[in-house]
């Protein structure tokens, strides 16, 4: 149970591509940091279902098609865009656009700030469209144009569960997983039955 009255702020979003090499078990290679996280902003995506009897509500399900999120950037590297889209960048350095590229799934990982305690946050499954990015001229005060990914977040089996991500805060007995967040993509344990 989180520690934290409030929570604010958005750094060290990383990005890890989904290794398509992996035998069995889900994998990713090294997240890589992006700065200049601006903001990141996941809606459910599912349906609610009730079924009536006796003359009133009898049961409802709610079912979880994971997110729509934008994830707004202040910039995305170039190398980025063309691992995470299927662009190319071709001998002088010029990233390419292409339409036939195919979008690479990645995981998303980043921190949110508490008042009392961190939160360090995985979305495991994601795929990420052409980024929005508006230039306009100069002006009196200079104000930074972002880029913002539309990203689809979906469910990946992982253990027999399907998972869409995971939040950790530090406590008494997670201190190695948590220093070691941003190594590698945490799995949920399959130890303990923790809810």
């Amino acid at each position: 149970m989180s520690q934290n009255k409030v929570t604010f702020g958005l750094e060290k979003v990383h990005i890890a591509f989904f290794d398509e090499e992996a035998a069995t078990q889900p994998a990713w290679e090294t997240p890589i940091p992006i700065p200049g996280a601006v903001r990141f902003s996941p809606e459910p995506q599912g349906e609610e279902s009730t079924f009536y009897a006796d003359n009133g509500p009898y049961f409802t399900y709610t079912s979880n098609n994971g997110y729509t999120a934008e994830l707004e950037m202040a910039n995305i590297p170039d190398d980025i865009l063309a691992e995470m889209l299927g662009w190319e960048i071709d001998a002088n350095g010029m990233l390419v656009e292409t339409t036939d590229g195919t979008p690479k799934e990645f995981a998303l990982l980043g921190q949110i700030l508490g008042d009392k305690k961190n939160r360090r946050f995985v979305y495991y499954r994601c795929k990420a469209s052409r980024p929005n990015k508006e230039h306009s001229t100069r002006a009196e005060s200079v104000e930074p144009a972002t880029e913002t990914l539309n990203i689809r977040i979906l469910p990946i089996e992982v253990n027999g569960k399907n998972i869409v991500r995971g939040v950790l805060e530090l406590n008494d007995t997670n201190q190695s997983v948590y220093d070691a967040f941003f190594n590698s993509v945490t799995l949920p344990s399959t130890a303990g039955g923790g809810a």
